[in-house]
């Protein structure tokens, strides 16, 4: 299995739709876990990389797990080793980078 990088590449916030759904309302903010930039290492064994959200890891942890297995997203994707993802958080996902890096 390979390794794989997880690269935060975009949050997103919603504020007319967390002012209608939230019961903070707009106060909640995007995400607070992660930051445009954070990366992270996946190593194997199905284990969560430290620092990571947990809510997160559960909506991409396939695309991960496809990733390290040597999985291909071409012709999707411009590049071999690699996808574009994002949480399941409809008022503020992340987006993510998944790609292989190093051997096995």
């Amino acid at each position: 299995m390979k390794k794989v990088k997880i690269t935060v590449l975009k949050k997103e916030f919603y504020q007319d739709l967390a002012e209608e759904y939230l019961t903070e309302g707009a106060q909640v903010g995007p995400c607070a876990l992660l930051n445009e930039g954070d990366t992270f290492l996946f190593e194997g064994n199905a284990q969560m990389p430290e620092g990571f959200c947990p809510w997160a890891w559960i909506d991409i942890y396939q695309s991960v797990n496809a990733i390290s297995s040597g999985s291909t997203f071409t012709p999707w994707n411009r590049s071999d080793g690699q996808t574009i993802v994002c949480c399941t958080d409809g008022i503020r996902p992340v987006v993510f980078k998944v790609e292989a890096v190093g051997g096995e």
